[in-house]
């Protein structure tokens, strides 16, 4: 009876003690074992690796640029243009910046300018020409009549631009699964003077374009660009020429840049 006793005494703690060693254990388990999905992204070693866009990583307002640029023309058929110039902005923001851009233009004919003579058939005793195409020279593309012309089939000298440049999107691009690259893109439009013809003639238009900044360090960006300059070009009519015939014709200069970027002050204070 008194075995019987004790038995029951056993069995009445264990009863008493089993809720709280369950909530014990429960609460063990949140602690330690029940980890969402979204807590081990958060809590795990991607989290230190790569961070969020949660902020702009390279700041620009008030800060001068600097930009040593090359550049290329393309869908060009009759000169190929090199470019070298520079680019001095101002960031008014974090958005919006002026800036000064100006380049000289060395010209080269391009291979896709040809002269081409039609064939000639047989007649008497005088053999059938084929036709021929040759690439032009620099006389024929900037003479007319013996005559240097103003209009020179897209020659040009100096290309100069004041930009308005807005620049609303800004991201990163995720390298190597550990690496990132900050980067902005931008939009710019202004007007241009280009200087243009062997007899060097000057004209206004206007710049159209976009570009991308990549960002370095604090203080260097590389910075590529696409460009479309657009400007009226004159031209050298002959005596012989019927009255009311055009002598100049608009133009599209499209350009891709690409240059290095130094921002000064060469260090940012968040505000």
């Amino acid at each position: 009876m008194r075995r019987l006793n004790v038995t029951w005494l056993v069995l009445g703690a264990l009863l008493f003690a089993a809720p709280a060693w369950a909530q014990k254990a429960a609460a063990s388990e949140e602690e330690a074992g029940d980890v969402s999905e979204v807590d081990k992204d958060s809590a795990g070693p991607l989290r230190e690796r790569i961070r969020p866009v949660s902020g702009h990583l390279f700041l620009m307002n008030g800060r001068l640029e600097v930009s040593p640029t090359l550049g290329i023309s393309f869908r060009d058929a009759f000169w190929t243009k090199l470019l070298f110039g520079v680019a001095v902005t101002y960031h008014l923001n974090e958005t919006m910046a002026l800036s000064l851009h100006g380049g000289y233009t060395l010209s080269l004919i391009a291979g896709s300018a040809q002269i081409c003579t039609p064939p000639v058939p047989a007649m008497g005793t005088e053999p059938a020409q084929p036709g021929a195409c040759r690439a032009p020279t620099y006389e024929e593309l900037t003479r007319q009549d013996g005559v240097p012309q103003n209009k020179s089939y897209g020659l040009t000298t100096l290309i100069t631009s004041v930009d308005f440049l807005w620049a609303p999107i800004y991201g990163k691009i995720s390298l190597f699964a550990e690496k990132t690259l900050s980067f902005n893109m931008y939009a710019l439009a202004g007007p241009a003077l280009v200087l243009y013809g062997p007899t060097i003639t000057a004209t206004v238009g206007g710049n159209l374009g976009i570009g991308f900044r990549f960002f370095i360090n604090e203080w260097l960006t590389v910075r590529a660009e696409l460009r479309d300059t657009m400007y009226y070009e004159s031209g050298y009519l002959p005596p012989s020429a019927p009255a009311g015939t055009p002598g100049g014709s608009f133009r599209n200069q499209l350009m891709f840049e690409l240059g290095l970027s130094m921002f000064f002050p060469t260090v940012f204070k968040e505000g």
